[in-house]
């Protein structure tokens, strides 16, 4: 079995001393923050002094122990700091471009079962079993089918900044209508979409704004501070032909506003 130390050293690259960093968390995940191009900022800010070390070998967990080899990084500096008592360190480190070719694309087999996601690499180092190669770097993937949406307000902004080819086709060619779901309070906004881009354009906007022009999240958004949208979820609700009539699509979202009693509980105005 082939392991990722063998094709970094095929790369001419050498670790020296190495952490291994087996990536887990939410809000966000460091797999959306890798598809959004900020992972490295994201593994930089540390509860504790975990790097110390030449070099960190950095893997997000997938699932069923494969975990997806998100780059080697130099560790340049780290600084404490301090906020509301509570300690932090914000390491400064440099992506290591030698290996970029397998950076994404490499997914890793290893069977962590213990809580520790800090590792020597002397010790734990030869157990990454390379699994597969994959043709490409790793996306946020191909449209899901309609009734298995299910995004986080970080991968509709992937999704939108990406101009995934396969869902912007899907979401253009549909109207219809949608639910924003506020996964802090569970709190719902039901709201419609048609006309040329039908979902797609709609989606944009949210992605722009975080509150898509709609009066109540954006009171919301002004009263938690913009980082709350990161508690927001899409899905669809019902789709509609593109070339629905206003009237009709609009009728749909009443309804489905009724249902979910939005109007009373959630964000819907009206």
């Amino acid at each position: 079995m082939i392991q990722l130390l063998d094709l970094i050293k095929q790369a001419g690259f050498e670790l020296g001393s190495y952490k291994i960093h087996c990536a887990t968390g939410t809000n966000p995940t460091p797999l959306e923050a890798f598809y959004e191009g900020d992972f490295k900022e994201w593994q930089e800010y540390q509860n504790m002094k975990n790097f110390q070390s030449d070099h960190v070998v950095s893997l997000i967990l997938l699932h069923d122990w494969q975990w997806l080899f998100a780059g080697v990084y130099k560790i340049d500096d780290v600084t404490e700091h301090s906020d509301n008592g509570n300690t932090y360190y914000l390491y400064k480190t440099t992506y290591q471009n030698e290996i970029d070719h397998l950076t994404g694309r490499t997914i890793i087999y290893f069977e962590k079962k213990f809580r520790a996601s800090y590792l020597k690499g002397s010790r734990y180092g030869e157990q990454l079993e390379v699994h597969s190669l994959l043709p490409e770097k790793m996306t946020i993937g191909d449209f899901v089918g309609y009734n298995d949406i299910l995004l986080s307000y970080r991968n509709l902004k992937t999704i939108i900044r990406q101009e995934s080819p396969s869902w912007k086709g899907a979401l253009s060619s549909i109207a219809g209508v949608y639910v924003i779901s506020d996964t802090s309070t569970g709190e719902l906004y039901v709201g419609s979409a048609y006309g040329d881009e039908g979902i797609w354009q709609r989606w944009s906007n949210y992605a722009s704004t975080g509150h898509g022009g709609n009066k109540r999240l954006k009171e919301l958004l002004v009263e938690k501070g913009i980082e709350h949208v990161q508690n927001f979820r899409f899905s669809l609700l019902e789709i509609a032909d593109i070339r629905s009539s206003s009237e009709q699509v609009i009728s749909r979202e009443s309804h489905w506003k009724e249902v979910l009693l939005t109007r009373y509980f959630g964000f819907n105005a009206n």
